[in-house]
């Protein structure tokens, strides 16, 4: 009887562990496009841009990412191929238009994520995530702002941090 009820201790705390992930998403947007040729739709990053990308980079050395996403523009792959690099991470792609879909979730569950998007992604990402409307688009000049997200199994959280 000892042997089961150990057993089952054992199960129950394994089962507890296994529950109380915490996955995370650090949500950016692209660093500083060029914007010589208003025409273009699919511009590539600027040098000061480049220079932001690579600045990321170093922000996540520390950081143990399990996943780096983008969408399909020139500017966020761009911005996020320093840090992928760095991880030794392929960039996955995701549609802006099919955010934080049933896949995505169990893909990252548990899991910690950067998310490389624009200005009205983002933060439209970040509360598809929180599952509330607390971001609103942000400023055309802000490539500086990192919304990180929280999800353990009691309860969401954010913020935003101003990283240059």
């Amino acid at each position: 009887m000892r042997k089961y009820l150990l057993g089952f201790l054992f199960l129950s705390f394994l089962l507890q562990s296994c529950s109380s992930q915490e996955t995370t998403y650090y949500l950016i947007r692209h660093a500083e496009k060029d914007r010589s040729d208003t025409s273009n739709n699919n511009p590539n990053l600027s040098k000061k841009g480049q220079q932001r990308a690579q600045n990321w980079a170093n922000y996540f050395s520390d950081i143990d990412l399990d996943a780096v996403y983008s969408t399909n523009y020139n500017r966020t792959i761009q911005t996020a191929t320093p840090t992928a690099e760095s991880k030794n991470l392929e960039i996955l792609k995701y549609d802006p238009r099919n955010m934080y879909t049933d896949d995505f979730q169990k893909d990252t569950e548990g899991k910690t994520v950067l998310i490389v998007g624009h200005s009205n992604t983002t933060p439209y990402f970040a509360n598809k995530i929180l599952n509330e409307n607390k971001y609103s688009d942000m400023d055309d000049n802000d490539n500086s702002s990192l919304y990180i997200v929280k999800i353990s199994a009691d309860k969401k959280t954010s913020e935003v941090l101003k990283i240059d």
